[in-house]
């Protein structure tokens, strides 16, 4: 019988980052969940590295490493690393627990698809929100349209343009 991990959700997400245009998960935070070192975990994956395409898992340039380090206060740790990190994608942490056969990492991975999928779920109702924000921003200015066209008329109606009439009855010579 399997053992429940015991991670908050809000651990799990604070470790989802967004680098690319994807939502990833960098590899010590990954062997942090898994409780292994990232060293080991690197290493299973490079054993079976045609697991892991490009989708699946990139390494991050010197820059987007440094811009995180600043970003989100990231220590250089002890004795620092020799390689630059590793970002998992979603795919990629679904295949990572093929790697790593522990109970452990089975658990958490299991955890890690629910919350992606919960994301996956708010980004949907978020575009549903927007589509329809949207659809009512466009009736609203077609309806301004129509107001302004309403508008335009009621002044001519309160306002009329005032044209000297014609004087009706009988006229004098030099009247007019």
């Amino acid at each position: 019988m399997s053992k429940s991990v015991e991670i908050s959700d809000e651990v799990v997400t604070s470790k989802i980052l967004t680098i690319r245009g994807h939502k990833v998960m960098l590899d010590f935070d990954l062997a942090d969940l898994y409780q292994v070192q990232t060293g080991r975990l690197n290493e299973q994956v490079k054993r079976n590295i045609d697991r892991f395409p490009e989708d699946f898992m990139f390494q991050l340039t010197g820059n987007e490493w440094k811009s995180l380090r600043s970003q989100f206060a990231i220590s250089k740790g002890k004795g620092g690393r020799r390689y630059l990190p590793y970002a998992f994608t979603e795919h990629g942490v679904l295949m990572r627990s093929s790697v790593l056969n522990s109970e452990r990492a089975i658990q958490v991975n299991i955890q890690i698809m629910r919350i992606y999928t919960r994301l996956k779920g708010m980004l949907m109702d978020h575009k549903d929100i927007l589509l329809k924000l949207e659809k009512l921003e466009r009736n609203v200015s077609k309806h301004d349209e129509n107001f302004r066209t309403v508008f335009i008329y009621l002044k001519e109606l309160l306002n009329p343009k005032t044209e000297p009439m014609r004087r009706i009855g009988f006229r004098r010579k030099g009247d007019e």
